[in-house]
């Protein structure tokens, strides 16, 4: 038999449902943070989605923090297309895309400290951020933004996570 092959390309609208279907066991076991369905919506444009069939079997986002530093977020893989690559190849894609941007480098707050290591992330202690910058991201209302500064408000939300970044 022949293996599908697996399509990486930007989310769409019409998506939503769908990668909400596809992380739903995440959020359930607490891997990923609930989001209400606007939230997917209203940053429906750092998302991509893998295909398999044309039928949604992950997604993952970008989410650019500051000047250098982004976070992926929300990356899921169903679990009928577990051990393909699919996250793997989100996460390339991701990295792609911050790359084009010009981000030099990509937070992660994860339990999968082992995936993410292979594409070359690392854990991180301490404020990421020079002094000034970690003052600007404090403005920021974005859940994410509080996880990647680990801020002390958002630990009970994260129990177990761990930070990781990769530079370019």
């Amino acid at each position: 038999m022949v293996d599908s092959q697996i399509v990486i390309r930007a989310a769409r609208a019409s998506d939503v449902r769908r990668i909400r279907e596809v992380t739903a066991p995440y959020v359930d076991s607490r891997a990923i943070v609930p989001k209400p369905a606007v939230s997917y919506y209203e940053s429906l444009q750092e998302f991509v989605v893998a295909e398999i069939d044309e039928v949604i079997v992950g997604c993952g986002a970008l989410h650019v923090m500051w000047e250098n530093v982004a976070e992926i977020r929300t990356l899921a893989v169903d679990r009928s297309a577990k051990g393909r690559g699919v996250g793997s190849l989100l996460v390339d894609e991701l990295l792609t895309r911050a790359k084009d941007l010009g981000v030099a480098r990509v937070f992660c707050l994860t339990f999968e400290t082992d995936f993410f290591a292979r594409h070359g992330f690392v854990e991180i202690d301490g404020a990421p951020v020079e002094p000034t910058v970690f003052a600007e991201l404090l403005q920021s209302y974005d859940e994410g933004v509080a996880e990647f500064l680990d801020l002390d408000r958002v630990k009970p939300n994260t129990l177990g996570n761990t930070r990781m970044l990769l530079t370019f």
